[in-house]
């Protein structure tokens, strides 16, 4: 699902490079936890991964697309199988929760038949199924990180970033939305977790890779949270 190969990204030519001669291999269907303190390089990473950023040097390989020789009109397509959520939500404060989620779908021009079928379905994985109508206000933090979630799935990815997903959770909720893409990995997408919340790698004991200095220090099958 994904491969670096001697990835290196530097933001100038003086500085130590933010990723520095990565090389990594994530296969379909793995829960992987992507750790360090601030400054390691995680979202470098996740910008990378994206091609939101270009690497200085090395090869990218994500869901099947040469990342490196990606052209700029082939970039919308790629990002098609990729679902994303970030530790502020992103949600449109306007719109409903069903609108919210059927956003994502009318971005690819999706048909209406389509997202009538879809947007329930994903609500009710992810619990919210009760509450379509709400607006992002009247939800709970936890309730706000589902609807994110729910809205990167909709379109179905092969793989899923979450970056810092629990950030602004309490711990209840943070738990909550980490057994939720549990169930969705186990459903078969690929999901990559960065995250400094050591509780939630230690208990979840999936595979844990830590960076320091741009480096990869670690990298453990069902490890812990490694103090850099």
């Amino acid at each position: 699902m994904i491969t670096l190969d001697g990835v290196t990204k530097s933001y100038n030519t003086k500085g130590q490079p933010a990723i520095n001669n990565i090389s990594l291999h994530i296969n379909k269907g793995e829960f992987v936890f992507i750790v360090g303190n601030s400054g390691s390089g995680k979202s470098t990473l996740i910008k990378l991964l994206l091609k939101e950023l270009d690497a200085t040097s090395g090869s990218i390989k994500v869901n099947g697309f040469e990342v490196n020789k990606l052209r700029r009109r082939k970039i919308p397509k790629f990002r098609r199988g990729i679902g994303c959520v970030f530790q502020d939500f992103r949600l449109l404060p306007d719109r409903n929760v069903y609108e919210n989620v059927a956003f994502a779908q009318r971005v690819i021009e999706m048909p209406n038949r389509v997202i009538k079928k879809r947007v329930p379905e994903i609500l009710t994985l992810v619990g919210l199924a009760a509450k379509y109508k709400s607006l992002p206000d009247e939800l709970s933090g936890g309730e706000q990180q589902r609807v994110a979630l729910a809205r990167a799935l909709v379109n179905r990815p092969n793989l899923l970033l979450a970056d810092e997903p629990t950030g602004n959770l309490d711990p209840t909720n943070s738990i909550e939305i980490m057994r939720l893409l549990e169930e969705i990995n186990e459903r078969g997408t690929t999901v990559l977790v960065v995250t400094h919340n050591r509780e939630i790698v230690n208990e979840m004991k999936k595979r844990v890779i830590t960076l320091k200095n741009g480096v990869i220090i670690s990298d453990q099958q069902e490890g812990g949270y490694i103090e850099n």
